[in-house]
């Protein structure tokens, strides 16, 4: 009973949040969109009631800011109103950036995981590649994306291959952060308990430090999913992409359809919270498995 209640009290949070928010952004919908109604009014020599006005302002074909059940209706014509195969539906667009988000986000975990180990085991990787590894997301990923796409067009490296390694260079640090704090959670006295019992510095590793860094790692990779995944989106924006959700919100800006941009934005984060939500599943029954959750 206790967990039902709270599980209740806990979706009547959540659905409080969501109205609200829908309730601001059908007034925001009003106030932004109330500019073009005014003026067709106007042209037309017509007074708008507040009840017409209201009409126009959620149902215009290219409006400054879409009500939600636009939305919603292009999401659903995007992933149920089309074929799987075709170039307008949503499902197929976001296959093409998952691919590259899945490839960078394992090359991303992969590199921070390595680089890591080096950090805690060689002083001089942690004294010389942590501050560049710092210094590199410094860098506004809007500025270096051009300039690894262009590089690589240039030695004939094109497609997936680009915009993994984007999705790459945005998910290894919160991996890397998070391995290195996990890495050296264990204190001196377990260090020093494993040391009488003559451990090795392997033992040390895989028996204390690799197991004690595991939640870090699965919270660092929730992070690292969700960059990676902005990472891809930002690749496929300078090139130009014909596929792709980037390629959606490239073509929704060119043309000026605005509700197809935020069709485009809410199938992202649907996506992001699917993977977050896999990645989430893997640590409850990778930590239930060694013991360190229920």
């Amino acid at each position: 009973m206790m967990g039902e209640t709270a599980l209740m009290r806990k979706l009547f949070a959540i659905c409080t949040v969501v109205l609200a928010i829908v309730i601001v952004w059908y007034a925001a919908a009003i106030k932004m969109n109330a500019k073009w109604a005014y003026d067709q009014a106007a042209r037309a020599k017509v007074e708008l009631t507040t009840s017409e006005l209201i009409k126009q302002t959620w149902a215009q074909e290219r409006p400054v800011l879409p009500a939600p059940h636009q939305v919603v209706a292009e999401l659903w014509d995007g992933t149920v109103g089309k074929k799987v195969t075709s170039k307008r539906s949503l499902i197929f667009h976001g296959w093409i950036t998952l691919r590259a988000t899945l490839l960078g986000f394992v090359i991303g975990t992969l590199l921070g995981i390595v680089l890591s180990v080096g950090i805690i085991h060689i002083r001089a990787m942690d004294m010389g590649v942590m501050p560049w590894a710092i210094a590199s997301q410094t860098i506004p990923i809007l500025a270096i994306a051009p300039m690894i796409i262009v590089v690589l067009n240039s030695i004939g490296i094109q497609g997936l291959i680009p915009k993994a390694i984007i999705s790459a260079y945005l998910s290894f640090f919160p991996v890397l952060v998070g391995m290195v704090s996990g890495l050296r959670s264990p204190d001196h006295m377990q260090l020093d308990l494993l040391k009488t019992y003559n451990a090795s510095k392997s033992d040390a590793f895989f028996k204390l430090r690799l197991p004690s860094s595991m939640p870090y790692l699965f919270t660092s990779m929730k992070v690292g999913i969700a960059a990676s995944l902005v990472g891809t989106i930002v690749g496929e924006l300078p090139t130009g992409a014909i596929r792709g959700l980037g390629a959606r919100l490239l073509t929704g800006s060119y043309y000026g359809q605005t509700i197809q941009m935020w069709a485009a934005l809410f199938a992202a984060a649907f996506l992001a919270a699917g993977l977050v939500a896999l990645v989430g599943m893997a640590e409850k029954a990778i930590l239930k498995r060694m013991g360190m959750a229920r």
